[in-house]
């Protein structure tokens, strides 16, 4: 696999959970040290939660309940760190798997499900204060990164960043992987952040392959230098480790909300289960491989760390009380949600109506009357 070198990597916790900085963690040291033991413990609770949900999605899927399900297990931490790194004006892209990203900023996880139900074009409305500034997910490779560098470059156009006060400049993440970073639209995206100075942070996480392209086919070198080639800051984190992840976000969205320009991050991570619930990682990876990964957990990694530091069997109680307790709503909610009425489909394909619409239209009517009991 193409990495990024140690020396480069910003790691606080090595894979045993140790506090142990890399030599490229130092100029982060005093922001993690600044954490709060509350807001350590937030911070695994929050990757252990949505670990819960999403193996509940994968499961309801299975059972017939979701058409799709992405699952983020094992990519938790990147996800987690640089959610928590943003700022509440901030705003924040996704691509399809960071379901704990859109829930820290307030999206109900059923939203998330109604999508891969496919009740909803959406998910959830961006606009609506109570989802934290959070645009909807994005299926079509990399198109995410033209859009948040769209926005940025409107924060610099209506001047709502780079004015000095941290408390009202925005600034723009977007989230994308390393196969999507093979796509044109993300390197068109770094063309113009670069140029326009977007407030921008270009957060790739690299969980090694793109479906079952490994990374290596992808780039003989470290993804992150792509950034660099776009003149912009770019720097390597393990992906697997929280601390390092909220560290190195909280700097660069600082540092482009006051107006620095776009900044690029590669969080090397690893995809444990599946690309989505249709495919099967047995057919392209090994075994060997995949416990290799297994020993740098996240989750395990956090866990240890609090424990040498003095959280009680109580927290971790409760954490596991509040994981079930999601996952048990998350599965009651979702087999109450019901279908879509068939002729949903033909809303809204055009402004006004359409002949070729119509006839589709009756066709399925056609169809289905042909049934026993006249339903398919």
């Amino acid at each position: 696999m193409t990495a990024a070198t140690d020396a480069a990597t910003v790691r606080f916790l090595d894979a045993d959970g140790a506090f142990a900085p890399s030599a490229a963690a130092e100029p982060y040291r005093e922001l993690v040290d600044g954490l709060t033991d509350e807001q350590l413990e937030e911070f695994y609770r929050d990757m252990a939660v949505i670990r819960a949900f999403d193996v509940q999605a994968t499961n309801l899927q299975r059972q017939g309940q979701l058409a799709l399900w992405p699952p983020s297990f094992g990519q938790e931490a990147a996800q987690v760190g640089s959610a928590r790194a943003a700022r509440a004006q901030d705003h924040l892209f996704p691509s399809y798997r960071e379901h704990v990203v859109t829930r820290i900023r307030g999206v109900d996880p059923l939203d998330i499900i109604r999508l891969m139900r496919g009740l909803t074009h959406g998910g959830w409305d961006p606009t609506d204060p109570k989802n934290g500034n959070t645009h909807i997910y994005t299926l079509v490779l990399g198109a995410q990164t033209l859009h948040a560098t769209g926005f940025g470059m409107g924060l610099v156009f209506d001047g709502r960043c780079g004015t000095g006060d941290p408390e009202r400049d925005e600034a723009v993440i977007v989230y994308y992987g390393d196969g999507a970073s093979s796509q044109g639209d993300v390197h068109e995206a770094m063309v113009f952040a670069a140029s326009y100075r977007a407030p921008e942070v270009f957060f790739l996480q690299n969980n090694q392959w793109a479906i079952s392209v490994p990374v290596a086919t992808q780039s003989p070198a470290p993804l992150y230098k792509r950034g660099e080639g776009y003149g912009m800051p770019s720097i390597p984190i393990d992906g697997n480790d929280v601390l390092a992840s909220y560290a190195v976000t909280r700097v660069a969205l600082d540092e482009a909300r006051a107006g620095q320009g776009p900044r690029a991050i590669e969080a090397m991570t690893y995809r444990m289960g599946a690309h989505t619930t249709s495919d099967d990682p047995t057919k392209y990876r090994t075994s060997a491989e995949e416990e290799s990964w297994r020993r740098r957990d996240p989750l395990v990694r956090m866990k240890a760390f609090l424990q040498a530091k003095g959280a009680s069997d109580a927290f971790f109680a409760d954490v596991d009380a509040e994981s079930q307790a999601l996952a048990d709503d998350v599965r009651t909610r979702t087999n109450a949600l019901g279908g879509v009425d068939a002729d949903a489909m033909f809303a809204h394909v055009y402004s006004e109506p359409h002949p070729l619409v119509d006839e589709q239209r009756r066709w399925l009517a056609d169809y289905e009357a042909s049934f026993e009991g006249g339903a398919a």
